[in-house]
């Protein structure tokens, strides 16, 4: 693939993916849940514990600048079935968020301009799906498709365009807070006791998901020494946010009101300016949010799938690449597909999708963090132009975090995931995926021309 990514472009696709939506949905639920300055503990706390993890893929991807990022850092520490399984689990969490987004887009636009839908399909989970209102996010997934199918850098110009535009109406609310917030707001600190920092610090590593989609790109930047920097500093750019965010909400709210508030951080901005157009100024920043969380995870999912279909794990057909705009056209076909079709499952059944699908993006930070350490054992001159410090003592927080995280989605714990559907999700994603690595692997993963090629570099 070609370099057309520039260090700007880095930092504001990572950016992107992770402020997306979310802050704007569940920050009156953060302070509601841990008050203000529980919830601020609690991501600084998580935020902490993410950077530790990013530390590792920040020097991977500046060592290893492939395409694939942790395919390529577990194939070279390990071997290519757990490269697979790497590369599979981080996919399934891309391809839900994609999913997801194709149905927040039509859901935010009922917010802003409540529509009359007309032509019911069917119910699914008690949601009502309408074609009119499927359209909404079809269409956008059309136009996400074109624009990425075409060149990476018209996907990463709209990512850059986007984040400030988010960043832009966050702040108007910080300026506000600052200037009009009433500091009565930010009582009671604490609320929910220790149980609350713990429900708010659950939902931290799902509001970081993003900054590992750098790695699946790093072979596309033009300065590939920088990328490890650019991969921290993102992380402590979104931290900074969401607390300022966090900090926005509780000032410009009074307790009681976060208590029944639909959409808490756009009553904040209305309540701050006294102007309920800035409140709806405020939403569409979150539909920019959206935007770029689902641009930055076809850039991400699409260069995955081609980085497991060269490797012979997929079908051949993913890896085709585009003679012209030299991107990943079947894998970004595939994905506009699946944005198109989601809106019909409606909404509760893409919560399922999302849900299940986070299991995938925490199995795959356990392993990249396994093939660090490793590879400082294999490979002890590797170059590594971002290298960590104590990267023993790094690796092994990390691991012992990715699995304190994917702990959390068991049976019993705060964000276990549901039985049978969830769960069910989860069993029917491993076995098309050893459907595929037990039929590719007569094969010897494509070709052995590839492993060679692999082993001298």
């Amino acid at each position: 693939m070609s370099k057309k990514i520039s260090s700007i472009d880095v930092l504001f696709l990572a950016m992107g993916a992770m402020l997306g939506w979310g802050w704007v949905i569940l920050s009156g639920e953060w302070v509601a849940t841990a008050g203000f300055l529980g919830a601020s503990i609690a991501f600084s706390a998580g935020g902490l514990l993410i950077i530790l993890i990013g530390l590792t893929y920040a020097e991977l991807a500046t060592a290893i600048p492939e395409t694939g990022g942790g395919i390529a850092f577990v194939q070279r520490a390990f071997n290519m079935p757990l490269a697979f399984l790497a590369g599979w689990s981080v996919l399934f969490g891309y391809m839900s968020v994609i999913a997801f987004e194709a149905v927040a887009l039509p859901t935010v636009i009922d917010y802003i301009s409540p529509l009359n839908h007309h032509i019911h399909l069917w119910n699914i989970a008690g949601s009502d799906v309408y074609l009119t209102w499927a359209l909404i996010g079809s269409f956008g997934a059309l136009l996400l498709g074109a624009l990425n199918y075409r060149g990476i850098k018209s996907a990463t110009i709209l990512q850059t365009v986007f984040t400030i535009a988010i960043v832009g109406v966050g702040f108007l609310l910080i300026i506000g807070a600052g200037y009009n917030g009433d500091s009565e707001n930010l009582k009671p600190y604490f609320s929910g006791g220790f149980d609350g920092l713990m429900q708010v610090l659950i939902m931290v590593p799902f509001m970081f998901v993003g900054f590992d989609v750098i790695p699946q790109i790093a072979s596309e930047v033009k300065a590939t020494k920088s990328i490890g920097k650019i991969l921290i500093i993102s992380i402590l750019s979104a931290l900074v946010f969401y607390v300022l965010i966090i900090y926005g909400v509780s000032i410009g709210l009074p307790h009681s009101e976060l208590l029944t508030s639909k959409l808490a951080t756009a009553d904040a901005m209305s309540n701050l300016f006294d102007s309920p157009l800035l409140g709806k100024v405020l939403v569409v920043g979150g539909i920019a949010g959206i935007i770029t969380s689902w641009n930055a995870f076809v850039i991400g999912g699409s260069r995955i799938m081609y980085a497991m279909a060269i490797r012979g794990m997929l079908p051949q057909w993913f890896a085709k690449m585009h003679p012209k705009f030299h991107t990943p056209s079947n894998a970004i076909i595939f994905l506009t597909a699946l944005a198109f079709l989601a809106p019909l499952l409606g909404r509760q059944a893409l919560n399922w999708l999302v849900n299940a699908g986070s299991i995938g993006i925490v199995l795959g930070y356990l392993i990249v963090t396994l093939a660090f350490l490793q590879l400082r054992k294999l490979e002890p001159n590797l170059e590594r132009p971002y290298a960590v410090k104590y990267p023993k003592t790094i690796g092994w927080i990390a691991v012992l975090l990715s699995i304190g995280f994917l702990s959390l989605y068991l049976p019993g714990m705060p964000a276990e995931l549901n039985f049978p559907i969830e769960w069910s999700l989860v069993l029917g994603w491993y076995l098309i995926g050893a459907y595929f690595l037990l039929g590719h692997s007569k094969g010897k993963y494509h070709q052995k021309s590839f492993l060679s090629e692999v082993k001298s570099r």
